[in-house]
């Protein structure tokens, strides 16, 4: 049997007497656009900084690639939801970019032989080379994801981590940045936090339904019921993005 891409057995994490997380038990294999969804405060955060090895569990075991999630986070690329740049700060795209090659086995200083080339590689990736020397700040929203997105890919990871990217984009930028994800699907393992419950069961293969349970469903298996379930009064809707990305509410 191959080695999950990650793995909970019986994981549980709270702050202070309350539980974020408990008693979870999931396996995720490598490969394919996997969705997380939940209401807020319903322990999605918790679940990612658990992967990347921020928190520890308070009971059970938390692997990536098999190892602790500390080890494994190298093969991690991450792009989380907030992402603040003082509109003064003199940092270029590239400069962004290559942040993303940082890890605990590396210091900040001159760039290493290769990065150029690594950094031009993700920028094509998401199709913005022609930014390269652009100050970062006086991007466009879309045109920043897409930047952030390649920080998270050049050190070539296995496992995309994403904290809801298109939660501020313009509708008309949203498309094309979910086709993107959808073709760097096929490359490596893209799971994906969202709001959106109309995208991830039309686009992704797998969806982790996150209410301090955890569970792994087929995409194919979220209903409107289990939405409500999860969601209560306040849950989100089912939209069709299947034509158009505009799409319609489903029954």
């Amino acid at each position: 049997m191959s080695t999950p891409v990650f793995e909970l057995q019986d994981v549980s994490f709270g702050y202070d007497s309350r539980l974020a997380i408990e008693g979870a038990t999931i396996r995720v294999d490598e490969g394919g656009f996997i969705s997380i969804i939940g209401p807020n405060g319903g322990g999605k955060s918790t679940l990612l900084k658990l992967l990347l090895g921020l928190l520890r569990p308070q009971r059970g075991r938390v692997s990536v690639f098999g190892e602790d999630p500390r080890r494994g986070r190298d093969q991690i690329g991450y792009m989380p939801q907030f992402h603040r740049v003082d509109a003064h700060f003199p940092i270029t795209v590239e400069e962004v970019v290559r942040l993303g090659l940082l890890s605990r086995h590396t210091r900040l200083g001159w760039p290493r032989r290769g990065d150029h080339e690594s950094v031009a590689r993700a920028l094509e990736t998401v199709g913005c080379p022609q930014l390269d020397q652009e100050p970062f700040a006086s991007l466009s929203g879309g045109q920043r994801q897409l930047v952030l997105i390649a920080r998270a890919l050049v050190s070539n990871p296995r496992l995309l981590l994403l904290d809801e990217p298109t939660a501020n984009l313009d509708p008309a930028v949203e498309g094309s940045f979910h086709d993107l994800l959808k073709r760097l699907a096929a490359e490596i393992t893209i799971c994906l936090v969202s709001h959106d419950v109309g995208l991830v069961t039309d686009q992704t293969e797998q969806v982790i339904c996150v209410n301090r349970s955890v569970d792994l469903h087929p995409a194919h298996a979220v209903s409107g019921d289990l939405v409500a379930a999860m969601f209560g009064s306040d849950h989100a809707r089912l939209v069709d993005h299947s034509h158009g990305h505009g799409g319609h509410d489903h029954d």
